[in-house]
């Protein structure tokens, strides 16, 4: 119950791409405006990259899609700067105690930006850079102390963008790559 997939996250501001969390139209909209005109729009009780969608300053369904996904001011969303390395892949990593498992890339198919398995991403072996371990060793003792033992990462261009812990998804895609039982450490 502490530990929402998009609002956990916010334990860790340092670590996270400019976010901002709110059910006003005309703040996201100056959001937008003031990151570059580019935006990612979350529902909080979303997974599996239902209802994320981008938003562009001129774009004539900004007001509608704002409208959709805060269901007309009643719901609160998340919305983060758009970042352009999510062409490149999310890169999703699983902790186990809040040691790294492993980790795979999410590509997203060229018609989309959601890069999720289920969406329509392609799974890439990976492996963890200095910025995914600098991540890791700042979660894992609140991730500890919060007794999350099994959580899954979202990183894109080295920033948090969710902690996954009711669907850590990719285990079997990261078995199948690197041709490890990572169920029978878990």
């Amino acid at each position: 119950r502490l530990a929402n997939e998009k609002l956990y996250t916010l334990n860790f501001p340092q670590l996270m791409p400019e976010t901002i969390v709110t059910n006003h139209k005309e703040r996201i909209k100056s959001f937008m405006t003031r990151v570059g005109g580019h935006a990612v729009i979350k529902p909080l009780d979303g997974m599996g990259g239902a209802g994320v969608m981008v938003l562009h300053v001129g774009d004539p369904n900004v007001n509608a899609i704002i409208e959709a996904t805060t269901r007309d001011g009643r719901q609160l969303v998340m919305v983060q700067v758009f970042m352009p390395e999510v062409r490149i892949g999310d890169k999703r990593i699983l902790l186990l105690d809040g040691e790294p498992l492993g980790a795979i890339l999410r590509v997203p198919a060229s018609d989309d930006v959601r890069s999720n398995l289920r969406v329509g991403g392609t799974a890439v072996r990976s492996t963890l850079d200095a910025a995914d371990l600098r991540i890791v060793q700042t979660l894992a003792p609140k991730l500890r102390s919060d007794g999350l033992s099994f959580v899954g990462i979202d990183v894109i261009g080295g920033k948090l963008t969710e902690i996954n812990v009711t669907s850590p998804t990719g285990i079997q895609a990261m078995t199948k790559l690197d041709g490890v039982s990572y169920s029978t450490q878990i």
